[in-house]
């Protein structure tokens, strides 16, 4: 059976005015990543690090999907079962799109995390007052749902499984900076990828500045522009819908 893997960056949610981490004016700009985004950074300061995370929060609840992520959405709901969409954005703009399968791989804003039993719970876009309760232990102590340098991903295994279940690789506003796409695109020979610039990188020998050479369609555009291209190339793929 034809299944498609979906690995979305933050170029998925930039069109939402969702700003991203890493490209020009983005959030590690104006902020120590090491501070903010790790675990060092959280033994050091946890007031500092939730305040950074409040604020994405704040900002986050009155954020819409985009067109790509309606397109997304409606995809999953046509192939119901044949798409494995695994995303880097911790935002839940997927979901008030539609979409109910969305893997989140670094967390998810709108959860906490608790320290004593390690499940999580939503949380809703609310500043962290520094007493919430877990409902699973009752422990007091639940920083935000999102991973941090230093700990582990535990969602990446699911990024194996999908390799070995689909037939089509999608990569949607990702530059491959975090988790290394060059070898997951090798593993199929149906493969898009989605990206408005040729990736810049201090090295030509890097391949990373060449990620769309192991794409068998580059598509470089915006997501939201880009979806009825993309759109086209998966039904051609697909042949038909369940």
């Amino acid at each position: 059976m034809k299944r498609i893997m979906i690995l979305s960056g933050a170029g998925l949610s930039a069109e939402s005015g969702i700003r991203t981490f890493r490209d020009h004016d983005g959030l590690w700009e104006n902020h120590d990543v090491m501070k903010v985004c790790s675990t060092q950074g959280w033994i050091a300061d946890r007031q500092y690090v939730t305040r950074f995370y409040n604020d994405r929060r704040c900002d986050l609840e009155f954020k819409e999907p985009n067109h790509a992520h309606k397109i997304l959405a409606q995809l999953e709901h046509d192939y119901r079962g044949r798409v494995i969409h695994l995303t880097q954005n911790i935002d839940n703009l997927m979901e008030k799109a539609g979409a109910k399968d969305v893997i989140h791989l670094h967390g998810t804003l709108t959860d906490l995390r608790c320290e004593a039993c390690t499940q999580t719970f939503y949380f809703g876009y609310a500043p962290q007052e520094g007493n919430e309760h877990c409902p699973h232990c009752g422990n007091k102590r639940g920083p935000h749902n999102v991973v941090m340098f230093g700990e582990a991903a535990p969602e990446y295994s699911h990024i194996h499984q999908a390799v070995r279940q689909s037939t089509l690789f999608i990569a949607i506003g990702t530059s491959g900076a975090v988790i290394d796409i060059v070898p997951i695109a090798k593993e199929f020979i149906h493969s898009i990828l989605i990206d408005p610039k040729r990736q810049e990188t201090a090295s030509k020998f890097d391949p990373r500045s060449y990620i769309d050479e192991y794409f068998e369609h580059f598509i470089q555009k915006k997501a939201g522009v880009a979806m009825d291209d993309m759109m086209a190339i998966i039904k051609e793929h697909m042949g038909d819908r369940i």
